[in-house]
């Protein structure tokens, strides 16, 4: 029995290492805050989505601004990309280095983008997002009505209250619901606002099974 959980083990981390990768090579574009194409060896071009972090659309407030910190961090440099794999449009997910700089965590403390909750993401990005709040850089200087989450601006949705930076637990759900509980699946869920504060502000990733952003495709058509 030992033995067989053992190899288990070593099954998980032998795919683990298969699964990540490095990649190296020049940022030769730009797409939008959190998106980039490297050059790695060969000339072969690779698009990277920035993981962790979600920056405002180009033509949301900051849109532009986002795109224009991405560009000062790593256009035309030398980059390092740690990867766990791809996401479901085929880019390489993953966080970027330029020297010693993590560009998704500068991202994140110039006030250039989110923190994308709906996904994991390390934890020191939610400190470094209260702190650009706190001293409202970036997105966090423009008014709350235009702080609309890049999420809820791409499905059309309405744009809730900013999350809260850094706090550990999530707020009240307003009027439909009420805070965390025990609800784990779509069949729990009544209304797809329900549903989105379990996914974005709970956690509760299986609520979104392919990973596009929407939970609870059923609740939220």
């Amino acid at each position: 029995m030992r033995g067989g959980l053992i190899l288990v083990l070593v099954l998980v981390l032998v795919t683990l290492t298969v699964q990540a990768k490095t990649l190296t090579g020049k940022v030769v574009r730009v797409h939008d805050g959190d998106t980039l194409t490297l050059l790695v060896a060969g000339n072969q071009p690779v698009k990277v989505r920035l993981a962790g972090i979600d920056a405002p659309e180009l033509d949301q407030p900051y849109g532009q601004k986002a795109k224009r910190a991405l560009s000062a961090l790593a256009f035309r440099k030398e980059a390092r990309v740690e990867s766990p794999g791809p996401d479901k449009y085929g880019r390489t997910l993953g966080t970027v280095f330029v020297g010693a700089v993590n560009v998704n965590a500068e991202l994140v403390k110039q006030g250039a983008a989110w923190v994308y909750r709906a996904y994991p993401f390390p934890p020191e990005l939610e400190g470094l997002e209260a702190q650009a709040q706190a001293a409202k850089r970036g997105l966090w200087a423009l008014p709350v009505d235009q702080r609309c989450p890049p999420w809820d601006f791409r499905h059309k949705e309405p744009c809730g209250s900013p999350i809260v930076a850094g706090q550990a637990e999530p707020p009240e759900l307003p009027a439909a619901g009420g805070p965390c509980g025990e609800k784990r699946t779509c069949g729990e869920m009544t209304s797809c606002e329900e549903a989105r504060f379990y996914l974005t502000q709970c956690g509760v990733s299986r609520l979104d099974g392919d990973k596009d952003g929407t939970p609870c495709e059923a609740l939220c058509r």
